[in-house]
Formats: C-alpha cells, structure tokens, sequence
C-alpha cells in the first residue's frame, strides 16, 4: 500500500482512471456487439445504423485514452468492411 502523500494520491487517481477507462472499454465492446448482431442477422439497414452509432464511440474512447487510436482505427475499419459486404 502507498505510503507518500503523492503515492497515495497516486493510487486514488488510478482507481478513478481505471473505472472511467473500463466503462469506455465496455461501452465500445457493446456497441461492436451490436454491430455484429446486425450483421449476422443479415439486416443491412440495422446493421448502417449500428455502425453510425459505434464510430463515433470507438473514437471517443479513443480520444479519452480508453483505446489506442490505432486499435480503435482497426476496429472501425473491420466492422466497416463487413458491413459493407453485406451490403454488396
């Protein structure tokens, strides 16, 4: 256990960060499942609205430090292209 004044404000700024970075992690993972519910159940539609829906949250979770952008950018681009096998 943090024995220094800043190690122990340390410790609680983490435990804070960690439940913020966790609730963008599994908003994103939500959002993906959705995404791919639509897209196995074929509906290209549902499927369009799903996916406007998750970019702007994946980058979001990007921009707050939740996600690497790079792990973000993979993740939009590969539901973007089975979407869009779907489609054609």
């Amino acid at each position: 256990m943090a024995i220094h004044k800043s190690a122990i404000k340390r410790a609680r700024q983490n435990k804070i960060r960690n439940f913020r970075n966790k609730s963008n992690r599994t908003r994103v993972k939500n959002v993906i499942k959705e995404v791919r519910a639509a897209i196995s159940e074929k509906s290209a539609a549902k499927a369009r609205t799903a996916l406007a829906l998750a970019v702007p949250t994946i980058h979001k979770a990007a921009k707050k430090g939740a996600l690497h952008s790079r792990t973000a950018s993979r993740k939009i681009s590969r539901l973007t292209r089975q979407v869009n096998a779907i489609t054609a």
